[in-house]
């Protein structure tokens, strides 16, 4: 028989499972948004202030070696960043799907017992 309050109940899980899920997921684009502000921000100064440097510069072996030193550290600071925002997009992946997890266990647990073994057909 089918009772409505373990229905009701049910589903009240499901909807407070996908409203923590949705309040985590802005939560966790919100800090790779402000993260990939930061550095946007930080790289935008650091280039100037290079550039600024850069100017000042009387020789061609000097201008050679900043740029050269310039562009290595760029690099490096845009691998850590870059490292960093997708270790943080994989947290959030991670965290969305969390409360998903025993459900979805649970559901492929009741469906493999549920299924008839295949029987290979008569030639």
């Amino acid at each position: 028989m089918f009772n409505f309050d373990d229905a009701n109940r049910k589903s009240k899980e499901a909807v407070d499972t996908a409203l923590r899920t949705y309040s985590d997921t802005t939560r966790g684009f919100q800090a790779i948004a402000a993260e990939a502000a930061d550095y946007s921000k930080k790289s935008f100064q650091d280039a100037v202030t290079h550039f600024e440097t850069l100017a000042g510069v009387k020789s061609f072996e000097a201008a050679f070696e900043l740029q050269t030193n310039f562009v290595k550290a760029y690099f490096e600071g845009l691998v850590s960043e870059t490292t960093k925002l997708s270790e943080m997009y994989a947290d959030l992946a991670k965290s969305a799907y969390k409360p998903y997890e025993a459900p979805i266990a649970t559901a492929v647990a009741k469906t493999t017992r549920q299924a008839p073994t295949a029987t290979p057909a008569a030639a």
